[in-house]
């Protein structure tokens, strides 16, 4: 960071009143705060890092009153760094401001594999720390296994259930499987079965893998009662409504059985819910199915949602969601991305296998191609029937699918294909009036102000969201809407 930028930023955070997702603001002109390190552990856990702002003081209402010595608190700052795991390195910069010398420390971001970053002195269960809009939270047990799992390598479709025994396993299934495996790998013919089922993880020391278990035991759900679908069909737009006969679901329905068998009755449960409109060629008079959303786009999501879900023992209580929606279809799938994979970067960067062994059977009993080729197809078939593009919403323990059934605003070809999904779905969104804080609920964004400055103000720039208070743009009380 250059002073100007310094400068800038104290400009910036004054006139928002306000900390954000990567900005802390620390008064420190009576001494070194001496409590940094939850911060130092959140910026350091988030892939854009942060900054600690020093000499500005949010109690009264983030005015200039500068730091007490520069020199002693960037000593103080690195003695507090230096208590975290991994050390931080921070990067300062000091600048004159409105009469008085104020400071920054960038905190970088951690390689993924090396987090969390942690207080020592606190443990890791207690010194790790989240950034949550302009707070810092405590992680949870399940975001601290899902670092850990990344670092060390851990898949939990390779977990054994120790209840379960081989004699579970449809052995005509299995045997079928294995066949088509010494054909295509001709050294599995060297094997026997249990040394085949050893080595492609089916069974670990004889005992089944839930990857095994998912994909040719009998019955897996009778060991593992929730790693199933759920289906419903809402009246409405949003969960509680209800259809004039005062039922809450117009179908509601429990998938279970194997991936295979699961997979096939989703699809099947979702081709009866959905509308299919008959078209007839002016030209040819040739029929043609049109269904409401495009077949390929659910067969990928539903099919991303049984492969690449969480296995681990924090998800294993909670099925797969289909919920369909009189305006939308949402597929939701327990855990969150897995390892360096963002939403930005679905469909363009090469993801970390969660569940590799899974993914391998899987694509051999479901015809699934496990070529990380579904977001592209998803967002291609949604183009191509004219609709919005797919939008994936990461949650702390859940990811998201939804796709809208409604035809889509045209794209702005200013909007980069990283964020044209998000844009396309907001222009939707917002044909209500809609305030920052639902937008950036809906975008499933931690902050207003990264919403803002990301998707809000470059589409007011180009015209394609309005003012509802044209003339006081600050306004708490803004809302924003398409021109329609």
């Amino acid at each position: 960071m250059q002073m100007e930028d310094l400068i800038e930023l104290a400009k910036r955070v004054q006139a928002q009143q306000a900390e954000a997702q990567t900005v802390e603001v620390k008064a420190a002109h009576r001494g070194c705060p001496s409590k940094l390190r939850d911060t130092l552990s959140s910026f350091s856990n988030q892939n854009s890092g942060g900054i600690l702002l020093f000499g500005l003081d949010k109690n009264e209402h983030f005015a200039a009153v500068g730091v007490y010595d520069l020199q002693d608190l960037q000593k103080k700052v690195t003695e507090q760094c230096n208590q975290m795991q991994p050390p931080v390195r921070a990067l300062f910069t000091t600048a004159e401001y409105e009469g008085v010398w104020i400071c920054s420390a960038e905190i970088p971001s951690i390689a993924y594999a090396e987090r969390p970053c942690y207080y020592i002195g606190a443990g890791i269960q207690n010194g790790s720390y989240v950034r949550v809009g302009d707070a810092d939270r405590h992680m949870t047990d399940y975001e601290i296994y899902c670092f850990e799992a990344y670092r060390n390598h851990m898949h939990d479709d390779e977990r054994v259930i120790e209840r379960a025994t081989a004699d579970f396993l449809d052995k005509d299934l299995l045997n079928a499987f294995l066949t088509e495996r010494r054909i295509s790998r001709p050294q599995f013919a060297q094997m026997n079965d249990t040394q085949a089922m050893e080595m492609l993880s089916i069974t670990r020391n004889g005992i089944p893998t839930i990857a095994g278990l998912l994909n040719f035991c009998v019955y897996p759900q009778g060991f593992l009662p929730e790693l199933g679908i759920t289906g419903i069909v809402v009246p409405g737009t949003e969960i509680g409504d209800t259809a004039d006969s005062g039922a809450r679901f117009l179908d509601n329905k429990r998938m279970e059985g194997t991936i295979a068998n699961m997979f096939s009755e989703a699809m099947a449960f979702c081709m009866r819910n959905m509308k299919t409109a008959t078209i007839i060629d002016p030209e040819t008079g040739k029929r043609c199915d049109k269904t409401e959303y495009p077949v390929s786009a659910i067969r990928e999501a539903v099919l991303n949602a049984l492969i690449h879900r969480d296995y681990s023992i924090y998800t294993e209580g909670t099925p797969i969601q289909i919920d369909f929606f009189s305006d939308r279809l949402e597929i939701h799938s327990p855990g969150s991305l897995y390892g360096r994979m963002s939403v930005e970067d679905l469909g363009f960067a090469h993801p970390d296998a969660r569940n590799p062994v899974l993914a391998v059977m899987t694509e051999s009993l479901t015809d699934a191609e496990h070529r990380y080729s579904g977001i592209p197809t998803m967002r291609r078939a949604m183009q191509e029937a004219g609709l919005p593009a797919p939008v994936f919403i990461n949650r702390q323990n859940e990811f998201v699918v939804v796709l809208y059934n409604h035809p889509a605003e045209p794209e702005n070809p200013v909007i980069t294909s990283h964020t044209a999904d998000k844009t396309a779905a907001l222009l939707q969104f917002c044909r209500t009036p809609r305030t920052r804080k639902e937008i950036a609920d809906f975008l499933g964004i931690g902050t207003v102000y990264h919403a803002n400055k990301r998707y809000i103000q470059p589409l007011v720039e180009q015209g394609r969201l309005k003012l509802s208070i044209p003339d006081k743009p600050s306004s708490r009380k803004q809302m924003y809407t398409t021109d329609v």
